[in-house]
């Protein structure tokens, strides 16, 4: 089913591999890209469950826009171990203007369909998505 406003669909995979991060924690991360030849959202990488967020942030290209959901582990003030999934939207200035409009205009559509995000993040500069940020936003 396309996106009405940007007419974007959302590849299966996307899902598919959505849930299995949720449920059986099979990856850390997973970064999304727009094809716009395709008209689709698909899966550019995969990270594995034992990848760190600086594996993350190195796989996030500085000049395009992406989604991605990384799941966050951390330890609560209470000395819980606890995880929550965010959903990051990276537009750096940087990137296209036609780039950043087309991603704009299908987040809300996308994140939808990745049921149990717990954090949303809007990026346009690496430091607005820092680790200090990411644990900040978690507790």
């Amino acid at each position: 089913m396309a996106n009405a406003s940007s007419g974007m669909s959302v590849d299966d995979e996307c899902k598919l591999k959505f849930l299995e991060l949720k449920s059986k924690r099979n990856a850390r991360f997973i970064i999304f890209k727009i094809e716009e030849q395709l008209q689709k959202i698909v899966i550019e990488k995969l990270g594995q469950p034992g990848d760190s967020y600086d594996d993350f942030i190195a796989s996030i290209p500085d000049n395009e826009c992406r989604y991605a959901v990384f799941d966050f582990d951390f330890t609560t003030n209470e000395n819980c171990q606890k995880s929550k999934i965010f959903f990051i939207a990276w537009s750096p200035d940087t990137s296209r203007i036609r780039s950043k409009m087309v991603y704009a205009s299908s987040k809300d559509r996308f994140k939808r369909e990745l049921d149990g995000i717990q954090v949303e993040l809007q990026a346009t500069d690496p430091s607005e998505m820092s680790f200090d940020v990411i644990k900040a936003r978690a507790l």
